[in-house]
């Protein structure tokens, strides 16, 4: 598939920066004209990854989480959500549902959730390294048919 568009963000790992990173790749996917559901989905994904990095890659100290997205031809959008914190001991037993090292008060769906509203989701992590989270998400063909920007031509309409 070939990239039409891209985007990268570098952001510290602050609660305050969940809404940033959603607009961001929010805006973005924007470009392929997706639904209000649609849209919703990638937001909400997004808010699980990143809220993942605050809460438990850097629960005592503020780190950097790097996100990229990209758009494809055909309607499907690519967002990883990288950092460099503590990473998963056992990432098997960290997508099951409710199962947290964050305390009582988190819920342990985070994984469960960014696979609902995904297509597809693939974690990599290496304990004292860090944690890679990539989700792709294939968008409806609108009515239209129209699903990406075309290839500008650089001739004005």
């Amino acid at each position: 598939m070939k990239v039409i568009n891209e985007m990268r963000l570098t952001l510290t790992s602050r609660s305050a920066n969940e809404g940033l990173a959603r607009a961001a790749v929010a805006t973005l996917a924007a470009q392929l004209d997706p639904t209000l559901d649609e849209l919703g989905d990638i937001k909400t994904a997004v808010s699980e990854a990143v809220t993942n990095c605050v809460v438990h890659a850097y629960p005592d100290s503020i780190g950097r989480i790097y996100i990229m997205a990209r758009l494809f031809e055909g309607g499907v959008i690519e967002i990883a959500v990288r950092d460099t914190g503590l990473g998963i001991p056992d990432v098997e037993k960290a997508r099951k549902a409710m199962f947290t090292t964050g305390g009582s008060e988190r819920s342990g769906m985070g994984f469960t959730i960014m696979e609902s509203f995904t297509d597809s989701l693939r974690v990599r992590s290496v304990p004292g390294k860090g944690t890679t989270v990539v989700m792709r998400k294939r968008l409806a063909l609108r009515a239209s048919g129209v699903r990406a920007p075309e290839a500008e031509t650089g001739n004005p309409a």
